[in-house]
């Protein structure tokens, strides 16, 4: 009984505009809509609205098109579910347009025809027309059915698109399907259509059913201001004669509350079919703190049950202060992002390098990842920094990163004139490593190597310099003022004691620097290896 009372309910929602109407045919079935004109002579257009494209006339093989007042599906499939739109072009050059719904439904075991919903009971006296027959010229109806099940008995007689029922009572109420066939040009459709029927009586209760709200719904409310909290339910066939419905404040009536903020207001009225519904308003003259955590029920009763349902409320937020909040927020997100990635840069920077190993695919005629200009020794002495070009930098370098590096005294060949091998050893360098040291901070004279370093970068513009700075030195007031320059732009990567604990380890934070103003390590073969 209860899918016939929700088949009630929705046929009477459904049925309320004029100028929109819904359909649920079977997947694989006929399916011819009406545009509800009353005039059959206007021309008619229809469209698509989810494509926004015009739906065809007829043509050969056509499966859906339109003809005049009609839309054809022939057969319904599931991608034709969406909005369509008729409209009627008035001798007046006026228009009129009609919204259809339809929402093609699979063959499901077990279920029945799903259409049921688009057909509401016209009638109390026994008489049963077949739905949208009129739309299939010539169809042929095969059988009926009562709640799924084939009509049979003395009780019923069958003519035309008609079904008669003898001496109706309430075991007739239920749904009614016609079934029947369509032939357009030679193939033949099946079609079927469900209508309710209701036994004409006086009144009949139905099990109600709160329509709105829906239960455990938060409400939006503003502290100090006025709400209104509105239940509706349906109760029954015609005015009913004990019905009520009613709201409860934590479980106690608003009735029994005396000079309370809470009134309630009632009203009644019939849909279609003439549903009975009954709506009680609950005003609350002004919304406390308190009423944010209590529980408001609305409660509906008829002589055959009582069903409720309960919201609560909650403070509205304010448009501004959500904008704010989200501003702040956002702001935040990208402060913390821009000091997470200062303070970690070099980290991020290795990473990435390390899982996407990018390269640049661009021959740019060097040969050198980094030309290394240091500070000659010009005694027998041995010392560190020596020994941290010719070993150190080599293995970290060279062996553990793939870098290649061009050091004077072991890349420049015996007999080659000196001035001219280290200017083209540059030029053939993506990178000038200059190792500054106490011993070229007191130089008084520049080397040729570093003055023609210092020239590429700043004169020429083309070919980033980074400074290691392999000796604390507390000022470059002694040092040149184009050196000076360059320091104060980028700074330097300091060399510092506790380097040297583990001085072949690529990833401490020494060498993570020196890697971070590296080039792109991976270029093509042709270059690798090439000294």
């Amino acid at each position: 009984m209860m899918g016939l009372i929700d088949l009630i309910l929705l046929s009477t929602f459904l049925s309320v505009s004029v100028t929109s109407e819904t359909f649920d045919p079977m997947e694989g079935e006929a399916l011819v809509i009406k545009c509800p004109t009353r005039s059959s002579s206007v021309k008619t257009t229809w469209v698509h609205m989810d494509t926004h494209k015009r739906v065809p006339a007829e043509e050969e093989g056509s499966r859906v098109f339109s003809i005049e007042q009609f839309l054809w599906f022939l057969p319904t499939s599931r991608e034709d579910s969406g909005n369509y739109t008729c409209t009627t072009h008035l001798s007046n050059n006026h228009t009129k347009s009609y919204n259809m719904s339809v929402q093609v439904h699979s063959y499901k075991p077990g279920e029945c025809f799903p259409n049921r919903i688009r057909y509401p009971n016209d009638t109390g006296r026994g008489k049963i027309v077949c739905p949208t027959i009129d739309n299939y010229k010539n169809a042929t109806i095969v059988q009926w059915y009562k709640d799924c099940k084939p009509l049979q008995g003395q009780r019923y007689f069958k003519k035309e698109k008609y079904i008669y029922i003898e001496n109706q009572t309430r075991e007739d109420d239920g749904y009614y399907t016609c079934q029947f066939i369509y032939t357009h040009k030679g193939n033949v459709f099946n079609v079927s259509a469900t209508r309710i029927f209701i036994s004409g009586v006086k009144y009949s209760p139905l099990p109600p059913q709160i329509i709105f709200p829906k239960n455990k719904d938060i409400i939006e409310a503003e502290l100090g201001a006025a709400l209104s909290l509105k239940c509706r339910a349906r109760l029954g066939i015609k005015k009913q004669p004990l019905a009520a419905v009613r709201w409860d404040v934590d479980n106690t009536p608003v009735e029994s509350l005396v000079f309370s903020r809470f009134h309630e207001e009632t009203h009644f009225f019939h849909g279609h079919e003439q549903v009975y519904y009954e709506e009680t308003t609950l005003n609350i003259t002004e919304v406390k703190q308190k009423d944010l955590q209590s529980n408001f029920t609305c409660i509906a009763l008829n002589t055959m049950y009582n069903t409720r349902v309960t919201v609560t409320l909650q403070l509205k937020v304010l448009p501004n202060v959500l904008l704010i909040t989200g501003s702040l927020i956002l702001l935040g997100a990208i402060a913390l992002s821009v000091i997470l990635y200062q303070s970690f840069r070099v980290d991020i920077v290795l990473l990435y390098r390390e899982i996407f190993q990018p390269y640049s695919v661009k021959d740019d005629g060097k040969i050198y990842d980094a030309y290394v200009i240091y500070p000659k020794n010009h005694t027998s002495e041995a010392n560190f920094v020596e020994y941290f070009v010719y070993q150190i930098m080599p293995d970290i370098l060279e062996n553990k990163c793939g870098y290649t590096l061009c050091i004077y005294g072991r890349d420049i060949y015996p007999g080659e004139d000196a001035a001219s091998a280290i200017e083209t050893r540059m030029q053939k360098s993506r990178r000038l490593m200059l190792l500054l040291t106490h011993q070229l901070v007191n130089s008084k004279e520049d080397a040729y190597d570093q003055h023609l370093a210092l020239y590429n970068a700043l004169i020429q513009n083309d070919t980033k310099v980074i400074l290691l700075e392999m000796e604390k030195i507390e000022t470059y007031g002694k040092l040149q003022e184009s050196l000076r320059f360059i320091i104060k732009q980028q700074g330097t990567i300091k060399w510092e004691e506790e380097h040297t604990v583990h001085p072949q380890s690529p990833n401490s934070k020494f060498w993570k620097q020196v890697r971070y103003h590296m080039p792109l390590t991976g270029r093509p073969s042709h270059l690798a290896g090439t000294r």
